[in-house]
Parts: structure tokens; C-alpha cells; sequence
């Protein structure tokens, strides 16, 4: 490592600051790059407007010392995930790690959306995003001198402290944004709120917890955002492409599976599966808007396996044409007619769209196999005595 890495004008302390660190770096592998120089009694991390930087303190300053001089003569730089790491002696003297209120937890985080104006991130792409983490309460959405910001509260700090770092950094989703926001980040800390006093649902404010709070429809820009219905939801731009997030994800949810759920209501054209945010979600396209929105009403809310496991949350999707791969483990095109003949010789976990079980047409399946759950996802098993499975697996829709 060159010289020109180190201040050498600065005065020895026993606090060295290591720049140009992983973003997921942790606590831990600050101190195993540090200990072989002596002991540590503190440390500081995630510090700086890129997150990228650290603070270590040793017990005496000769150990400092020894550590900045090492990595100054070695031509073995400090490295981290095979990342070049930068050491200097810092200014100060030691670490006063004096938690500011944004870093006391909490169960209302402060999002900070940098790059993109009010308008560009509505309410319900916020509650999407937030939502894989946990029941979201409210949302309260405002302007301030550090831009357009949003209240999200949780049900408890456990929950609201794992979407904080899981999200705490990254983007939103390109696909989720309109076409001319290049891209959207997210800053967040936590809130000394505990619990938001929403008036009225509006597009810059929802209470998902009281279904019966008045909407001002005053307060809502028909320019910006879309309108609400009589219940305070949104009242979505329809579209033949349904986006499935899959909630309480306990078994394996394959293409396969989805297909032959959602192929009770019209015929599949396409399915994509992808992860975001640690859950998994799909779309699944049919011909028609028509056809997508009797499925997304049917299957609303619904489990795909018995005991509440893999419940379905849809809305609409910007998308009217996937483009997947024909046949792959995440993604399936039906149209090609490679894939039909597939399902007529019978390959095992393909399901047959074109002979349907009796039943599972029409509304009247779901009291027909009310013993299920009361489920269009819940199909009885194999025995038509009504035995259950034998296989340790739950049933599920085909």
C-alpha cells in the first residue's frame, strides 16, 4: 500500500478511522481485522453519508500505533471482503458513542426518500414496500427541508428494526417508480412517535387499522394520485398483470403451484417469481384484464396451504406483456406450444390447465370444501375418501 493511503502529519491517537469499508460491514469484522494489534474498547460503525467508514478505539495508543504503522509499511494492504481497506489516526480520542433520537429503536421509523419528488413515491408503493416486514399500522407522508419524508409505524420495535436494516440504504424497485425517476433511496431512522394520530385517510396519510376513518377527498390531487373508493383504498389502474406477494411463506411456492391456482379463473399466459426485500413475490399474466381482476378478487387474501401458510396479497402490476424465460424453475411462458405439449405428457409437477378438477370453476368450491379451510387453495388429497396426505407435505391447490 502506498504511503499516500496515511496521514502522517496527523498526531498518533488511540482511535484509528478505516475508510472505504463494505456497506454491509459489520461490527465483527472490524475487530477481527483489529485485534491482532491489541485490545479493543470500542468501535463505531456505519458512519459517513456513504455508510463506508469506522471508528476503532484500542486500550493504549501504542497499539494504534503498531496497527497504522504495520499497514503504512506492508505491501499486503487491510482488506475486508476483498475490499481494500484505508487506516489513518483519527481526531478524535476516543468514542463517545451518544445515541441521537433517531438511533434509540423504536416502532415508527422516519423514511427519508432522496431523488424523487412528493408525487413520485404514492402511499401505497410505501405500505408495499414496508408491508414484507409486517403488518404496517399507519403511514403519515410530509415534506421537509430534507425532502419528502414518511411515519411508518409498526406493531412493535422487533418488527420496525428489521425493515430499518433491511431496507435502510437500498432502493426502491425501478418497476415500482414512474418511468422518469432514475432511482429512489432510502434513509431511515427511528421516530420518537409511538403511535401516529391519522384523521382522515388520504394519499398522504392511511390508517390500515380502522377501515372506518372518514376520507378527505379534498385532500387528494387527482393529478398526482390515484382516487380512492368509498373504503379509503385505492382505486388501481387495472391491468391483465397480477403482482403477488406471498406472505407467511412456510413450503415451497413453485410456478407450477401458481399456476394451477390461478388457472381456476382463465388461462395463464405467463408467470415470473423474484425476491425483493427478503419475500417472494410473482406476476402472473393472463389475456385479459377482465380475467385478472375475477382472480385477483377471488384469491385475495387467500392461503395456498392449509393453516394460514403462504397467503396471497395482490394488486395490479404496470406490466400488460412479460418477458421470461419459456421454462425455467422461476419463470414459465404458456403461450409456446413446447409447454403444452409438456403438460400433455404428463410431467410430473405440470399441472393440466385444460382439465380443471370438477369444482373448482365457480364460487361454490369454496363451501364444498369447506372442511379445508374454507379455502379455494385447500384441495382435498388424493384419496377421494378424504383421507389425508401421507407425504409429511401440506395440501395444497393441485
Amino acid at each position: 500500500m502506498s504511503s499516500s493511503q496515511f496521514r502522517y502529519t496527523q498526531t498518533p491517537s488511540k482511535v484509528v478511522h478505516l475508510r472505504n469499508l463494505p456497506w454491509e460491514c459489520v461490527e465483527e469484522e472490524l475487530i477481527d481485522l483489529c485485534k491482532r494489534f491489541g485490545k479493543i474498547v470500542n468501535t463505531k460503525t456505519n458512519v459517513g453519508a456513504n455508510r463506508n467508514q469506522a471508528f476503532v478505539e484500542f486500550a493504549e495508543l501504542n497499539q494504534a500505533i503498531s496497527m497504522v504503522s504495520y499497514y503504512a509499511s506492508s505491501s499486503e494492504p487491510a482488506q475486508i471482503r476483498g475490499k481494500t481497506v484505508y487506516i489513518q489516526y483519527s481526531n478524535r480520542h476516543e468514542i463517545v458513542n451518544n445515541q441521537s433520537p433517531g438511533d434509540v429503536p423504536g416502532n415508527v421509523l422516519l423514511v427519508t426518500f432522496e431523488g424523487v419528488e412528493s408525487h413520485d413515491v404514492s402511499i401505497d408503493v410505501i405500505h408495499l414496500v414496508f408491508s414484507a416486514f409486517g403488518f404496517v399500522h399507519k403511514i403519515a407522508t410530509f415534506e421537509k427541508a430534507a425532502g419528502f419524508q414518511a411515519l411508518v409505524q409498526f406493531t412493535d420495535v422487533e418488527t420496525a428494526s428489521a425493515a430499518r436494516n433491511a431496507l435502510d440504504g437500498r432502493s426502491i424497485p425501478k418497476y415500482l417508480l414512474p418511468d422518469h425517476v432514475a432511482s429512489c433511496n432510502l434513509r431511515m431512522s427511528y421516530s420518537a412517535h409511538t403511535d401516529l394520530n391519522i384523521k382522515f385517510q388520504s394519499h398522504r396519510s392511511r390508517d390500515y387499522t380502522n377501515p372506518y376513518l372518514p376520507v378527505n377527498h379534498t385532500a387528494m390531487d387527482g393529478s398526482m394520485q390515484p382516487a380512492l373508493g368509498a373504503d379509503g383504498k385505492k382505486v388501481e389502474t387495472q391491468s391483465n398483470v397480477l403482482l403477488a406477494l406471498i406472505e407467511n411463506m412456510q413450503y415451497a411456492v413453485t410456478v407450477d403451484v401458481l399456476h394451477t391456482v390461478f388457472s381456476a379463473y382463465g388461462t395463464v399466459q405467463k408467470i415470473a417469481i423474484f425476491e425483493k426485500n427478503g419475500s417472494t413475490q410473482a406476476l402472473i399474466q393472463y389475456s385479459d384484464i377482465a380475467t385478472a381482476a375475477i382472480a385477483k378478487e377471488a384469491l385475495e387474501g387467500h392461503c395456498i396451504y392449509d393453516g394460514g401458510y403462504c397467503k396471497l396479497r395482490l394488486s395490479y402490476s404496470r406490466h400488460t406483456d412479460l418477458n421470461v424465460k419459456a421454462f425455467s424453475d422461476k419463470s414459465r411462458d404458456y403461450t409456446l406450444p413446447d409447454l403444452s405439449l409438456l403438460v400433455g405428457q404428463n410431467v410430473p409437477g405440470v399441472a393440466d390447465a385444460s382439465a380443471p378438477t370438477a369444482g373448482w370453476q365457480n364460487g361454490q368450491v369454496q363451501t364444498q370444501y369447506a372442511g379445508y379451510g374454507g379455502s379455494p387453495y385447500m384441495y382435498p388429497s388424493a384419496d377421494h375418501a378424504g383421507a389425508s396426505p401421507s407425504s409429511g407435505h401440506p395440501p395444497y391447490y393441485g
